[in-house]
């Protein structure tokens, strides 16, 4: 092969080049901006409704989130630094195109479903506007609210077809937003929770704070009037909730670009400030919300929480952290559809898997049990992880080949297929038995399919040495590099955005997020009883979703003028 036949070559198979490659800045923002998202909502009310304990939330989030950045940092980055590759380009490469295809599958399940409870979340701030009751069972019932999902459904679906590159653009700037209006939301909220409990508006010390959260928010009881999930619980879900990223090798698709292995710490940014921050404040709005309108929070969804602690802004949130969040998604699904058939176009495989997830988004069951289903997508991609993890980390140190299917010529893996089979009936068997929390069903699973394949990949050839074969693999990498190397010379640098216009917008979002935070602290701090709370909130409700409307025009006329300089 030479470098004209490269030239026809998917960069999308190819190890990601070095100036292409991004520093640490780029993933804490990357990480920020993704994992904080429509779905906080959801999970911040659920471990209330579960009856977790202030503590155990507090101490269980921190625990499990850090666990979560250690995962990606040992075990995703590495791999991914080091291969530069896509987990859907490497998985071909150690176990056949069979392999590749059944886990295309698997994907366009997952993404479909956490889409499809992105569009019902979205859907539940339109429906407030338009004063349709809370969709509370499994199935919808009211109609109008099923044209909502359906229109928004929609517009969700055209634009992961025709204009998803724009929406990821935009979403760059959602981040810093949408973490402040996290924070502001609870900070909003304390004062009527506060009164609730206290019978006064204001906080004197940390033990107050832990004293509302044990009487009004994180109780201990559940919906059911039952003891609540304990600390373990509270850890193995914040570690379980993004498996399907860590130990699942998912985010390999973004941690190929990283300069260093250590960059896999900037998740940080996305489980600290984001999941555990987030997931704090999504259940304090909630409780506050719960006691401002005398509901149970069990009958309020993510449109009552975030109008309620956010005013218009709330209304905002809701639909853009669900809109931005659905698009990405049914982006990935359409992939691994168009990956599948591949006669079909990927707006074809998008629009044909956009429609079933609008569908499914009719059904609000979705989004109420996104903390399930998290657990259990990871629970399906975590054993093609763990053959991937022995493949690339232990045959090495074992002395087998690593890359033996591709040396023998293979489409079809026996023992990647077998070992993915085996370890999803060990780990839904072991739920089904139920011995132990179904948060931590991926550990002994992901363990079992490394031993399962190690031992089968044996028996069909891995332990042989393909010493011909390598040569030409190392021979075919070193021509990529080479043409990669050749390719970089021909682009053109980017050119940064030095105008004083482009700086003083900037600034302008800047301090309209600090103004929004600034009101939020008034209405926590400076509320001496309900009625001066009432006013403060106003007040919050009204320049807040002004500084809303100031932050994202400048926020996004300084991005199109980026992007413009640099086209």
């Amino acid at each position: 092969m030479n470098f004209k036949q490269l030239e026809n070559v998917s960069e999308e198979q190819m190890p990601v080049a070095k100036h292409k490659r991004h520093g640490v800045k780029h993933f804490l923002g990357l990480y920020a901006g993704e994992h904080v998202a429509a779905t906080e909502f959801v999970i911040g009310a659920t471990f209330v409704a579960l009856g977790a304990k202030t503590m155990d939330i507090l101490l269980g989030l921190l625990i499990g989130n850090i666990l979560a950045i250690l995962s990606w940092t040992l075990i995703t980055s590495p791999i991914a630094t080091q291969t530069r590759l896509s987990l859907y380009t490497y998985l071909e490469k150690i176990a056949g195109k069979s392999m590749t295809k059944l886990y295309n599958w698997a994907n366009v399940i997952i993404f479909t479903v956490i889409s499809a409870a992105m569009i019902t979340v979205s859907s539940t701030a339109v429906r407030y506007a338009f004063n349709i009751p809370a969709q509370l069972d499994w199935y919808p019932t009211n109609a109008l609210f099923v044209l909502v999902v359906l229109a928004v459904g929609i517009v969700v679906v055209f634009v992961a077809m025709y204009g998803f590159k724009a929406v990821s653009e935009f979403s760059s700037i959602c981040g810093p937003w949408l973490f402040v209006m996290f924070g502001s939301g609870a900070l909003v909220m304390m004062p009527a929770l506060a009164d609730s409990v206290l019978g006064t508006t204001s906080l004197s010390s940390f033990g107050d704070f832990i004293t509302i959260g044990d009487q009004s928010i994180w109780t201990g009881v559940n919906a059911q009037g039952e003891p609540g999930i304990g600390l373990l619980e509270v850890i193995g879900f914040a570690w379980a909730a993004n498996t399907i990223t860590h130990f699942g090798l998912i985010d390999m698709a973004l941690l190929r670009y990283a300069k260093k292995p250590i960059y896999g710490l900037a998740t940080s940014s996305g489980m600290l400030f984001g999941h555990f921050i987030a997931w704090v404040s999504a259940g304090i709005m909630g409780a506050g919300t719960a006691v401002l309108v005398q509901k149970s929070i069990s009958a309020l969804d993510p449109g009552d929480v975030a109008t309620q602690a956010l005013g218009l802004s709330g209304f905002v949130i809701v639909i853009i952290a669900g809109w931005t969040t659905a698009n990405a998604n049914l982006y990935r699904a359409g992939l691994a559809a168009q990956a599948i058939f591949t006669n079909y176009s990927r707006k074809q495989t998008t629009l044909t898997v956009g429609l079933v997830t609008v569908v499914v988004a009719c059904f609000p069951f979705v989004f109420g049990q996104i903390l399930p289903l998290l657990t259990y997508a990871g629970l399906l991609v975590v054993p093609v992880g763990a053959i991937v993890f022995a493949e690339h980390v232990i045959f090495p140190k074992i002395g087998f080949s690593r890359y033996w299917v591709s040396y023998k010529k293979m489409t079809h893996s026996t023992p990647a297929v077998a070992s993915w089979g085996i370890g999803l009936v060990f780990g839904f068997g072991l739920n089904f038995v139920n011995i132990m929390p179904f948060y931590y069903l991926f550990l002994p699973t992901w363990a079992l399919t490394i031993v399962v394949y190690t031992l089968l990949a044996k028996a069909y050839g891995a332990g042989k040495a393909y010493p011909a074969e390598q040569a030409e693999m190392e021979e075919y990498d070193q021509l990529v590099d080479a043409f990669q190397e050749q390719q970089a010379k021909k682009e053109t640098p980017i050119v940064e955005d030095t105008s004083f216009l482009s700086k003083a917008l900037s600034l302008i979002s800047w301090i309209s997020l600090a103004i929004t935070l600034a009101l939020a602290c008034i209405t926590m701090f400076d509320s001496a009883d309900m009625t001066s709370y009432l006013e403060n909130r106003d007040a919050f409700y009204f320049y807040g979703f002004i500084c809303t409307v100031v932050y994202f025009v400048a926020a996004y006329t300084v991005l199109r003028r980026k992007k413009a300089l640099q086209a």
